[in-house]
């Protein structure tokens, strides 16, 4: 079982989605997502392959067990279709500058749901959520500075332009909301 308490990850209800805890029935759908080019090309610029979203759902787990916040699944209401993966985590990251243990922010939202606005409805949920259960505390995102739709999104949420920096070798953007 990919998380015995599952019971304890909240549900979000969206107008269109349902944002719900991880399963393990959910793997093939996730590693198609992390597979497409579309979805990597400004995430790590290469497909995942299984062994690595395995790590990932295993990562998502525990992060809600050890930090009591994490990612959900996004699928859409009416027909219970995989969406993507939104949330907060802390990885430690090896950038500068160091997040200070800030909750980062990320999205994914499969290519067939690209321009139809789940990644606004499913990003403002989570947001909503985070400003009632982290106590103000900021939150942060790295985003590539490429990636045009989600900066428009990340600024549309509140975050603004901290740094430019780099991460495993690649330029990102740092923003904080």
């Amino acid at each position: 079982m990919m998380n015995s308490k599952n019971s304890d990850i909240p549900v979000i209800e969206t107008a269109r989605t349902i944002l719900r805890p991880h399963r393990l029935s959910d793997y093939e759908a996730s590693l198609a997502l992390w597979a497409d080019m579309a979805v990597t090309r400004f995430i790590g610029g290469r497909p995942s392959t299984g062994e690595e979203v395995w790590a990932r759902l295993l990562r998502y787990a525990g992060l809600w067990k050890m930090l009591g916040y994490g990612y959900w699944v996004v699928d859409e209401r009416d027909t219970g279709r995989f969406l993507g993966e939104v949330g907060f985590q802390d990885v430690k990251r090896d950038i500068e500058p160091d997040f200070g243990g800030a909750p980062e922010a990320g999205w994914v939202i499969a290519p067939a749901a690209h321009g139809k606005g789940f990644a606004s409805e499913v990003v403002t949920a989570i947001h909503e959520w985070a400003d009632r259960n982290f106590g103000g505390k900021r939150t942060v995102c790295i985003i590539d500075p490429d990636n045009l739709p989600s900066i428009r999104l990340a600024e549309k949420s509140g975050y603004r332009e901290v740094t430019r920096t780099t991460y495993k070798g690649s330029a990102v953007i740092l923003f904080e909301r």
